[in-house]
């Protein structure tokens, strides 16, 4: 099972946004050397929605390629289309990624119903293993607790990434189905508190700027150390918050320009950090020590 800090890693690119390969594989190594247990390639943070589906199998198979073995690599192949998403999976599956990341139908609206055959059709067509992905503030579409519990029956569906931040929700979700598939947390500011109910891991956009301190958080919640977890969290989430000041992943691919680890480059309609939140990024940075 993969457990633990899971990065949702950004897609570094240059300014005129092409994909920067240099910084792709030394952001790689960086998030292996700092105790990354896991990388999503190309999910929402890795700006999934303006990648064409080219670029998107080739970064999925240059993080692949450079993990080698190391980590895990989570492909994000999730679609609006069922038929896209499959073709997707299928690249994923062919370039040996290690499990995928499907995020729910976004803009058309399925009915409950109409997740399940979605999740259900690319589970059957392509046998690696698969993550559901539960977004609603960002797709407009809520898979229920009940949906889910029917697609933990199918058996190369091996979790789901919850990403509504709700705690209530997340108990159900461990009590009904914790037994067939692993829950994690796409909600960094809460991703300790579902942990310790029972969860899996974090699969966060925070580990981009501070992996070593997520992933010892995720250690510490996952042993059941509670406090040391708990005081971790509390440290960054001052940073937590500031990543969300625009849409993710403008504050996060700012962050590591300023780090050094990528330029700013990001494509329309995403555009770089507005300059009315730089000096708060910044202070949240001196204040975690992160440049």
């Amino acid at each position: 099972m993969i457990a633990g800090s899971m990065v949702a890693l950004v897609t570094p690119m240059t300014l005129s946004g092409e994909i920067d390969w240099a910084a792709l594989t030394d952001l790689v190594d960086w998030h292996i050397q700092q105790g990354t247990e896991a990388i999503v390639a190309v999910g929402t943070t890795g700006e999934s929605a303006t990648l064409n589906v080219k670029e998107h199998c080739q970064v999925i198979g240059k993080i692949v390629e450079q993990v080698a073995g190391r980590i895990a690599v989570i492909a994000g192949t999730g679609a609006n289309s069922t038929r896209e998403a499959i073709e997707l999976t299928r690249a994923a599956q062919s370039v040996k990624a290690d499990a995928c990341l499907l995020v729910t139908p976004y803009y058309n609206k399925p009915t409950q119903e109409g997740l399940f055959l979605h999740h259900k059709a690319i589970a059957e067509a392509v046998d690696i293993p698969q993550i559901l992905y539960n977004v609603p503030g960002r797709t407009a579409c809520d898979m229920n607790d009940d949906t889910v519990d029917r697609l933990a029956d199918i058996a190369n569906i091996v979790g789901i990434k919850d990403a509504t931040g709700d705690l209530e929700r997340a108990a159900s979700l461990i009590e009904r189905c914790a037994d067939r598939i692993a829950i994690y947390s796409g909600d960094d500011a809460t991703a300790v508190e579902l942990m310790l109910l029972g969860g899996k891991g974090d699969i966060s956009v925070t580990a981009n700027v501070a992996p070593k301190r997520i992933a010892e958080m995720c250690a510490a919640a996952l042993a059941g150390n509670a406090q040391l977890a708990r005081q971790l969290n509390e440290q960054l989430m001052p940073l937590h918050t500031a990543l969300f000041l625009e849409s993710n992943p403008i504050p996060v691919k700012w962050m590591l320009s300023e780090m050094g680890k990528m330029g700013q480059g990001i494509r329309l309609p995403l555009t770089v950090l507005s300059q009315q939140y730089h000096a708060e990024l910044d202070a949240v940075m001196t204040q975690l020590s992160l440049k």
